[in-house]
């Protein structure tokens, strides 16, 4: 006589075509999901990177690029004032980004990028102008990494237009150079550069024979 199963116990029952049907499906199921994992991954991988360059407007694309005295804060474009036998005065390249931001370029990650300066034309005590002395390496030196530097001839680029009664002078600026950088095809805005290596003029309204303006401290 044959036992009857403990109670609580369970018979499993086997139905060979309805098991062996479910198996099969089962197995093509997972050969399906192995022979095309690869392609599977790499749609996912695709989505996420249009996602990321596309989405919201995130993207990060170098936009437009800046000549700064700063290296902190990209700063407006003013005139660049290089004062004093042998002065110096750094400038620094800056990159803007699709995404609002602002990234100092000047020595970064290797960046390499041409900088260049031309000389305009300053205007003569008795009338008249007289173009400023080609660089390099005369008036102003200018180095690969954007330092300037005041050498010989030296130069005084402002002009005093103050007149008596007046005891102080009025100065305005009579000639520059005009420094660019190039980097990725961009080319920054003009920064322009007075010189003020050379005395000025001295008289009633200058009566210490400065050029130019003062060093803001």
């Amino acid at each position: 006589m044959g036992r009857s199963p403990p109670c609580g116990a369970m018979t499993l029952v086997t139905l060979s075509d309805v098991t062996d049907a479910a198996t099969m499906r089962k197995i093509s199921f997972w050969r399906y999901l192995a022979v095309n994992r690869k392609t599977l991954f790499t749609a996912v991988v695709c989505a996420l990177l249009t996602f990321s360059m596309l989405g919201c407007g995130t993207s990060n694309k170098l936009q437009s690029i800046q000549l700064s005295s700063s290296n902190t804060a990209e700063t407006p474009g003013s005139t660049l004032d290089l004062q004093g036998i042998g002065g110096t005065l750094q400038v620094y390249l800056w990159g803007n980004y699709s995404n609002g931001s602002a990234k100092l370029l000047n020595n970064v990650g290797g960046v390499a990028y041409q900088i260049s300066i031309t000389p305009g034309s300053t205007e003569l005590s008795g009338g008249g102008y007289v173009p400023l002395t080609a660089v390099p390496p005369q008036t102003v030196e200018l180095s690969p990494n954007g330092l300037l530097t005041a050498v010989t001839p030296f130069a005084c680029t402002w002009v005093n237009s103050a007149t008596p009664p007046a005891t102080s002078p009025a100065w305005a600026i009579s000639g520059s150079y005009t420094l660019t950088a190039t980097y990725k095809g961009l080319t920054t805005a003009p920064a322009y550069v007075a010189v003020a290596s050379a005395a000025g003029i001295t008289d009633t309204t200058n009566p210490t024979g400065e050029c130019g303006p003062a060093t803001t401290p």
